[in-house]
């Protein structure tokens, strides 16, 4: 068995060892980028040994200008005639796609014959459009943005380039993060989404509906998470990767600590105590943030009631202000479905953009 090595450190390596030279020997005047993006645990550093089954291993991106795009059957035969067939243990030779498992291909070691490489050539523009249904990136419409998966923006721009020779990563750097107004409005939403249950977590429980006060309760920490992801101007992953980045990102460990005390207690009273302290810690970083004014609450009684909260309502109303005269002015506060777990068939996938979109439409 060969050694575990993440996927960006052996694809980056593997390029450099084995491709680079057979283009620059056979190709020597062809201008291209070639890196690892997109798809794949190895892009945002998850995967492990359980990733390595399929579309998984010594792999990258050639992509050629729209003048060089004739040459890429001649440039991927002559990558299949020179490459080796293993590398560092792990084959370089991959299965045809797999028509019924949506294209997927799964390593297939072999010791004669041309090897099928998992490396895709492409023209950038073709790559852009492929995954988000543009490659106009400088004239992105703010309801496209909403559309957009956020997993596929995280996993755009957290790939690697290891030649860059058609800027590429200038190109991906225009869709860096949200622009400021989506990302107001998306705040604006996961805070009025956390107001609209704010009281159920011990109102639920009250009624000796357990369950319900445990679901409600991490439907709010979900949102908080979000909102910390949005702080810190960092795409979230999809449902599988969501908590591993939550645990990466660069948020006080005060605020994930309380979360997970939220999310593990037993008693009614320490999920309430947790949950609404959670919701103090991240409106702190939302007044730090400088977005709105700053905004004043305190944990206090939900009229009268023996609950407590501290108004989300008020942090979801000052950023709604700051929408006026934007896009985004009189739009349900309803976020993205790149923000409800169990939709990535839908959300993830370009075909339905515009279909997405119309949902923000007046």
């Amino acid at each position: 068995m060969c050694k575990f090595v993440k996927g960006m450190e052996l694809c980056e390596r593997f390029f450099n060892d084995c491709a680079k030279s057979i283009i620059e020997e056979y190709f020597p005047d062809l201008k291209y980028s070639a890196g690892l993006i997109g798809y794949g645990s190895d892009v945002l550093g998850y995967d492990d040994p359980v990733s390595t089954d399929h579309m998984w291993g010594p792999r990258f991106y050639l992509f050629l200008d729209k003048d060089d795009i004739s040459k890429k059957d001649s440039v991927f035969q002559t990558l299949s005639e020179n490459l080796p067939y293993t590398y560092e243990g792990y084959s370089v030779n991959f299965t045809e796609p797999d028509p019924n498992d949506c294209g997927v291909q799964h390593p297939k070691y072999i010791n004669e014959g041309k090897v099928n490489p998992l490396i895709f050539i492409q023209t950038f523009d073709d790559y852009l459009i492929e995954q988000l249904g543009t490659s106009d990136l400088d004239n992105i419409k703010p309801f496209e943005w909403l559309a957009f998966s956020e997993h596929r923006l995280l996993s755009l721009v957290s790939g690697k380039f290891f030649v860059d020779g058609l800027n590429c990563a200038d190109i991906l750097s225009k869709i860096k993060y949200y622009p400021r107004e989506v990302k107001l409005y998306m705040i604006a939403s996961n805070w009025d989404i956390i107001a609209s249950e704010q009281a159920f977590v011990k109102r639920c429980g009250e009624c000796g509906d357990e369950i319900g006060s445990r679901i409600i309760c991490a439907r709010i920490a979900e949102r908080l998470m979000r909102l910390c992801f949005l702080y810190k101007n960092t795409y979230a992953p999809y449902s599988k990767w969501f908590g591993t980045a939550f645990d990466r990102l660069d948020v006080a460990d005060k605020v994930k600590t309380t979360i997970n005390l939220a999310l593990s207690a037993n008693t009614l009273e320490e999920r309430e105590d947790k949950i609404v302290k959670a919701q103090a810690l991240v409106a702190e970083m939302h007044n730090a943030s400088g977005l709105t004014d700053s905004v004043n609450y305190q944990i206090e009684s939900y009229f009268g009631r023996n609950i407590k909260v501290i108004f989300a309502d008020k942090f979801a109303e000052a950023t709604a202000n700051e929408l006026a005269n934007t896009a985004f002015e009189n739009v349900p506060l309803i976020g993205t479905l790149s923000e409800i777990g169990g939709l990535s068939s839908f959300a993830d996938e370009k075909e339905y953009y515009e279909q997405i979109t119309k949902l923000y439409g007046l």
